[in-house]
C-alpha cells in the first residue's frame, strides 16, 4: 500500500497521545484522588482509539508503524487502567484480574508468535469493540462511586455492568478466534522465511 511506511501521521500522533497521557490518569487516580476526572480522561483515551482508526481510513493514513502501536496503546491503556482500578478499589477484583489475564496471554503470544517467525496478524474487530467497551465500563466504576443513591446511579451501574460484561465475552472470544489465525500466521511466515533463504 502506497505510503504504508510512514511514521508521521495524525493517527499515530494520537496514539502517541494516548500513551502519554497513561501516567496523567494514573496519578490522578491514586495521587490526586480524583475519580471523575480519572474517569473522564480515561473515557476519552478510549473514545480517542476509534477517531485515530477512522482519519487513518478516511484520509488513508494507515501505516504499518501504526497497525503496531495502536493496539500497543490500547493494551499499555487497559493494563494500567486495570490494575490502577485494583489498587484503588473501586473495580471488583475479579473483573480487574481478568482483564488483565486475557491481556496478558495475548501478549505473550504476540511475543512467542514474533519469536517463531510468524507473520504479523491485524486486530481483529471483536478485539477493538471489547477494549472500547472496556474503556467505558472502566470509567464507570469510578463514577458510580462519585453518585449519591439516586436513578442516575442505578442507571449508570447497570450500563457499567453491560458494557463490562460485554467487553469481557468480546475480548475472550477474539482471543479464541486468534488461535487459528496465529497458526496460519506462523505456517506463512516460516513459508517465507524458507523461500528468502532459498534464493
Amino acid at each position: 500500500m502506497p505510503g504504508s511506511d510512514r511514521v508521521v501521521t495524525i493517527p499515530n500522533a494520537i496514539s502517541i497521545a494516548r500513551l502519554a497521557c497513561v501516567p496523567w490518569f494514573v496519578w490522578l487516580l491514586l495521587s490526586e484522588d480524583r475519580p471523575v476526572a480519572a474517569a473522564i480522561l480515561l473515557a476519552v483515551l478510549g473514545a480517542t482509539d476509534w477517531v485515530d482508526g477512522w482519519i487513518a481510513r478516511q484520509f488513508d493514513q494507515a501505516s504499518e508503524v501504526g497497525k503496531v502501536l495502536d493496539p500497543t496503546a490500547d493494551r499499555v491503556l487497559l493494563v494500567a487502567a486495570a490494575v490502577a482500578l485494583i489498587v484503588d478499589g473501586r473495580v471488583p477484583l475479579w473483573v480487574g484480574w481478568v482483564v488483565l489475564a486475557r491481556e496478558a496471554a495475548i501478549s505473550v503470544a504476540v511475543l512467542a508468535l514474533a519469536a517463531a517467525g510468524a507473520r504479523r496478524i491485524d486486530v481483529q474487530w471483536a478485539g477493538k469493540a471489547g477494549t472500547l467497551a472496556l474503556m467505558f465500563a472502566l470509567p464507570g466504576f469510578l463514577l458510580v462511586d462519585a453518585i449519591g443513591d439516586s436513578l442516575g446511579r442505578t442507571l449508570l451501574l447497570v450500563g457499567t455492568w453491560g458494557f463490562t460484561i460485554g467487553g469481557l465475552a468480546l475480548g475472550y472470544w477474539a482471543a479464541g478466534m486468534y488461535v487459528p489465525l496465529a497458526r496460519r500466521a506462523l505456517s506463512e511466515g516460516r513459508a517465507a522465511r524458507g523461500a528468502e533463504v532459498a534464493r
